[in-house]
């Protein structure tokens, strides 16, 4: 399959210096030969290096025939509106605001704050009834990563 294929070749430039804090997202094959990659890094992606890893990928793409004489690869970080799919990238956005939605179907909104191995923490002030006034608190909540369905970073302004 092509998607293997170029998840080795990836897996062989992430190697490389300028690329060792790479990692992949993802691997689309579409109708009409639209190959669509996905990878991010630790340090952020650039343009730069998207562009340098197409042109990597091209290179074999075209070199063994894999999806014929017309095609077309995209290679490009996930953006902020993908759901996050890797654990290391709740490690990155740590501090963001996040939208979790678990397997139960609940949605929570607060800032990431820690992420383990098992799980991660969100924080989000909540305003509670204190006898006739109401106060501002800051809440923190587990949710174990085997219960996330979807996780989104939230765009804050």
């Amino acid at each position: 399959m092509i998607e293997e294929k170029i998840a080795d070749l990836l897996e062989k430039k992430f190697v490389e210096e300028d690329f060792a804090d790479c990692f992949l997202i993802d691997i689309k094959l579409h109708e009409h030969k639209k190959l669509d990659v996905f990878v991010d890094a630790d340090s952020g992606m650039t343009f730069r290096r998207c562009q340098r890893l197409s042109r990597y990928l091209e290179s074999y793409i075209d070199e063994e025939g894999w999806l014929g004489p017309k095609y077309v690869l995209e290679v490009s970080s996930p953006g902020l509106s993908r759901p996050l799919k890797l654990k290391r990238q709740y490690y990155k956005n740590i501090g963001r605001k996040i939208k979790v939605k678990t397997i139960d179907g609940q949605s929570q909104t607060g800032i990431m704050t820690v992420v383990t191995e098992e799980a991660i923490t969100l924080e989000e002030k909540v305003r509670i009834k204190e006898g006739k006034k109401k106060k501002t608190v800051i809440q923190q909540t587990e949710i174990p990563f085997e219960h996330i369905r979807k996780a989104v970073i939230q765009i804050t302004f």
